[in-house]
């Protein structure tokens, strides 16, 4: 199978992060010499995202089977939007080496239908996928300005981000299309009440990408969680509030 690329470094137990949609590692630039201090910290591209090839078929059953071959014996997962789907999935498969979990601005579900009012318009979704062919650019920084929506330093913020994002090499646009379906069709909820171990919820309170609501849900579905809702907040928490990002994780560490 072919091998992820992952950068590992610091000292602790090992913490595994997983980024979302069209990114890579690189977005957790701005908090990994923190959580290095606490932790042996393990930053993952995706298949076909940064710095990892891709690979057929590109589900996310496939994306899952490919990040539990990396998996240290014993790890804290943590899976941010798209990235949180795959360490719910390695959460349920990998109940013995995923010792705790934290998802972040994740959802169980991330297209509305009639019985989840929770998710992203679908017509949205499409719409990305249809521009994602038609120039990729400009669809990336759109989405990317939608993540920051509702941050109290958006503008900050999305800069920040393009500049990431931009640094590595243009993710494979079949990679990009795959992904996008999988947030249109995955659907979690009924696996959820299933995990076990330990879990920590981190939330921006302005999400629009994945709800608020989303995260409530979750919590009340888990048997062991915490939820931390982050003010004035977006998409990424860990962009908007990185000590208190970081401050989070390590209390998770000690007290769970």
């Amino acid at each position: 199978m072919t091998q992820l690329h992952i950068e590992s470094m610091g000292h602790g137990p090992d913490l595994v992060l997983l980024h979302g949609w069209a990114m890579h590692s690189g977005i957790w630039s701005g908090v990994q010499d923190q959580l290095a201090q606490q932790f042996r910290l393990h930053l993952v591209d995706l298949p076909g995202h940064g710095l990892s090839p891709a690979c057929e078929p590109g589900t996310l059953n496939h994306w899952v089977e490919m990040v539990a071959e990396i998996l240290p014996e014993r790890c804290i997962l943590g899976g941010w939007s798209l990235g949180g789907q795959v360490a719910m999935e390695l959460a349920l498969r990998e109940s013995q080496r995923v010792q705790k979990l934290v998802l972040i601005s994740t959802t169980p579900c991330f297209a509305k239908s009639d019985d989840w009012e929770l998710g992203m318009e679908r017509k949205l979704l499409q719409l990305f996928l249809e521009n994602l062919k038609l120039n990729y650019a400009t669809t990336i920084n759109r989405f990317l300005t939608l993540q920051m929506s509702g941050d109290r330093d958006a503008s900050k913020i999305l800069s920040q981000l393009r500049k990431q994002i931009f640094q590595r090499a243009e993710p494979d646009a079949s990679v990009l299309e795959k992904g996008l379906q999988i947030l249109q069709q995955s659907d979690l909820r009924d696996l959820i009440a299933a995990i076990q171990q330990p879990v920590l919820l981190l939330h921006g309170e302005n999400d629009v990408i994945t709800h608020p609501a989303a995260a409530d849900w979750m919590h009340q579905q888990l048997p062991q969680s915490q939820q931390v809702i982050f003010a004035h907040c977006g998409h990424a928490p860990f962009l908007s509030y990185p000590e208190q990002f970081v401050t989070c994780l390590n209390e998770f560490r000690i007290h769970t």
